[in-house]
């Protein structure tokens, strides 16, 4: 990608009629010069390494940094030597060559975890720790097979059972190798890469200190699991206490710069998109009002920040009267779920399935968020007593303004589980950011288009 991006800023620089006269031995040194430099930097970045590979944002980070040096070195070049480097030349080169960099690794990380999901280019993982322990860490890299890992066999520590026995974890059975003295002939009797301890306090420092050193003589890697579960990485940070590791998780933003800045994108936002949408909501409002006598507009109440209550905005898509009708022949008005939705609900009306399925019936929620009620991503707002029976679930909800879209909505939508939905919900609330916001407004967009899980 970096050649390429030399060759076409060569062409377009010193290819055509007008370029300057620069002789072909220059302009060859100053491609050559540029690559290798860019290359060299990529190197010292490790984008390459394997614990960034094929997961998280650090991997494209590391690209940003290293094609930031990159240009830091040609302008001090530049600015200490007096050389009149090629700006247009530059222009073209670096941002296309980012570009190529970041969209190639996308591919290359959608092959890879294709790969890894049949088994190729993985991990093969010696878990360390207590039954209770070892099944959330199992369950996790089970359900993310694009990362790689796979377990293959169980330490448990004080483990006094005998040779063939086993756990079941997830319905699946993983055999146990012994306790955490047995680690050595557990890796080569396995072919473990990988040992993963589950638990900060499965082991004591002094066993740490002494798997770390053995582990390394075996060249094997070792990874710790806190027991932290889902923080997002920008909240964690490591701190030494007199040599010893600890895990700092950091507040999530609920004031501050942070804050107004996502207030800020959604006026702007909310502004520009309720403009250009505004002709769709017309032809849908006269499609509703043509279609069903009624009104056009559904004002139901939900329950927003800090548990204040406001009336949502949405286009009517089910019939007069939908509350005291049930939604199938002999349906309840309502199930015990939490999020219930009913796919073939018969209270919809024929315009109303069309606009639940393109969203457009959301539009209008673009009112609620210019007057601050809602925001343009979050967790969904809630129905006054919706998930009173589930522990701080309504609690954690009154910390952050509803979205008109969230992590679930983006993930699967209506088709997902109830406790997935609530689990995803609850991620966004402690690790929100205005990156993660750009990117869920982003996925919208395409789970829109699919319309999977809309009803």
């Amino acid at each position: 990608m970096v050649t390429a991006a030399a060759l076409l800023a060569t062409e377009l620089r010193f290819g055509g009629a007008d370029a300057p006269d620069v002789g072909p031995v220059a302009v060859t040194g100053f491609s050559l010069g540029l690559v290798s430099l860019w290359s060299a930097y990529l190197v010292l970045a490790r984008t390459r390494h394997t614990g960034v590979a094929g997961h998280g944002i650090d991997e494209y980070r590391r690209i940003v940094v290293a094609t930031g040096w990159l240009v830091a070195t040609l302008a001090a070049v530049g600015l200490l030597l007096d050389v009149a480097t090629a700006r247009s030349y530059l222009v073209v080169a670096v941002p296309v060559g980012l570009t190529g960099l970041l969209l190639s690794r996308r591919q290359w990380r959608r092959w890879l975890a294709r790969q890894r999901a049949h088994g190729r280019f993985t991990s093969s993982v010696l878990v360390i720790g207590g039954p209770t322990a070892v099944e959330p860490i199992s369950t996790r890299f089970d359900a993310s097979p694009g990362l790689g890992y796979q377990v293959v066999g169980v330490c448990i520590p004080g483990y006094r059972g005998g040779a063939g026995d086993s756990l079941t974890v997830a319905g699946r059975r993983m055999p146990i190798l012994g306790d955490e003295n047995a680690v050595e002939s557990a890796i080569r009797s396995c072919g473990a890469t990988t040992v993963a301890v589950a638990g900060i306090d499965c082991l004591d420092p002094v066993t740490m200190r002494r798997l770390v050193w053995q582990l390394e003589r075996l060249g094997v890697d070792l990874v710790v699991a806190p027991g932290v579960l889902d923080v997002a990485g920008p909240r964690l940070s490591f701190r030494l206490v007199d040599n010893l590791a600890m895990l700092h998780v950091g507040r999530a933003p609920r004031s501050g710069p942070s804050v107004l800045g996502k207030r800020l994108f959604d006026l702007v936002v909310a502004t520009v998109a309720g403009l250009a949408f505004l002709p769709v909501v017309l032809v849908a409002a006269a499609a509703v009002k043509l279609g069903d006598p009624g009104p056009v507009f559904y004002r139901q109440e939900r329950v927003g920040l800090r548990g204040k209550r406001f009336r949502v905005w949405k286009l009517r898509t089910m019939v007069v009267g939908a509350d005291r009708l049930p939604a199938g022949p002999g349906g309840p008005l309502a199930t015990a779920s939490v999020f219930h939705k009913c796919a073939d609900d018969v209270r919809v009306t024929r315009v109303g399935r069309v606009l639940r399925r393109t969203s457009i019936d959301e539009l209008p929620q673009l009112l609620n968020v210019l007057v601050g009620q809602m925001s343009l991503v979050g967790p969904r707002p809630l129905l006054p007593g919706e998930g009173a029976g589930i522990e701080s679930f309504v609690e954690r909800r009154g910390l952050v303004r509803p979205g008109m879209t969230g992590l679930w909505q983006v993930s699967g939508r209506s088709d997902l589980a109830e406790a997935e939905r609530i689990r995803l919900d609850n991620y966004y609330i402690d690790n929100w950011s205005m990156l993660q916001d750009l990117a869920i407004v982003c996925r919208t967009a395409r789970a829109v288009v699919k319309s999977h899980g809309a009803y």
